[in-house]
């Protein structure tokens, strides 16, 4: 019985022991990695000392003298725009809201082809893969680019730069939810005679659904974000009235705008949150 115990307890050590070692080697191979990534990424600790008083002294450019004894009047005159940034912002919010729609309409028409658990032809699987793959591997704003030049200047661009880039990032994540499946109700499901359709309905959906629907919440957030920036290169929404601003040098226009998309992502956030709690507790009790 010590034998035994003694023979336990090294190959306890022994396992530990290619633990540790296998740590270090991981922790070494993420630092060699991190330390060449530094000159490709053009750090300098010397440039972030010079560049850190431009930074703040751009700061104080941006942010309206407030006075005390006129607070009203100087955010008054801060915000002169309010409203043209309000709708501004709502449309940001839409096409974000309409480009993430036609994303997830996209994302499950492919995730099952693109499943390999449920995808039942091999061509078919690396078609929709690869197609998943084009579409989050280019940048949103080059897609923005290529559709101003096609329709021409407005939100239109940015919503289909944002569906299809959507489509690529919400098929993939939902084709990898889809792969981590219990099969047990698939089987079940499968041994009553449904078909495929039926599988997908009854042994799929109730397993994926609150996954997916976190899922499309979270991207949703990132479009909004991303809506803001595309108006940048004319796909209209707030970033037009923000680059425009940048380029004025209206440097308090700047801080105005910005803190006005701060709040509306906050607001998705908040609402986006309850809505993440609301699926995962509906799931739960289901």
């Amino acid at each position: 019985m010590t034998s035994a115990a003694a023979r336990l307890e090294a190959a306890l050590q022994t396992h530990r022991a290619q633990l540790r070692r296998g740590n270090l080697l991981l922790g070494g191979a993420f630092l060699l990695a991190f330390l060449a990534a530094l000159p490709a990424g053009g750090f300098s600790l010397a440039k972030l000392i010079e560049g850190w008083p431009e930074i703040l002294s751009y700061l104080g450019a941006i942010l309206p003298e407030i006075r005390h004894d006129h607070v009203v009047e100087d955010v008054g005159e801060w915000y002169w725009g309010f409203w043209r940034y309000l709708r501004l912002m709502a449309d940001t919010v839409l096409m974000a809201y309409a480009g993430t729609l036609l994303g997830l309409i996209g994302a499950l028409l492919l995730v099952f082809p693109a499943s390999n658990m449920l995808g039942r032809s091999r061509t078919l699987r690396f078609l929709s893969r690869r197609t998943l793959e084009f579409a989050r591997s280019v940048p949103e704003l080059v897609f923005a680019l290529i559709f101003v030049v096609a329709f021409g200047v407005g939100p239109l661009a940015g919503v289909l730069a944002i569906a299809l880039h959507s489509a690529g990032a919400l098929g993939k994540l939902f084709a990898e939810a889809s792969d981590n499946l219990d099969t047990r109700p698939l089987d079940g499901v499968t041994a009553t005679g449904a078909s495929w359709f039926g599988v997908i309905r009854l042994g799929v959906m109730p397993q994926v659904l609150a996954n997916w629907a976190s899922y499309t919440l979270f991207r949703f957030e990132i479009n909004i974000r991303s809506a803001a920036v595309l108006g940048f290169v004319g796909a209209g929404g707030i970033g037009q009235e923000l680059y425009t601003s940048i380029r004025s040098f209206a440097y308090t226009d700047v801080s105005a705008v910005l803190l006005v998309i701060v709040a509306a992502v906050m607001l998705v956030d908040l609402a986006s949150q309850a809505l993440r709690r609301r699926f995962l507790d509906d799931e739960v009790i289901g």
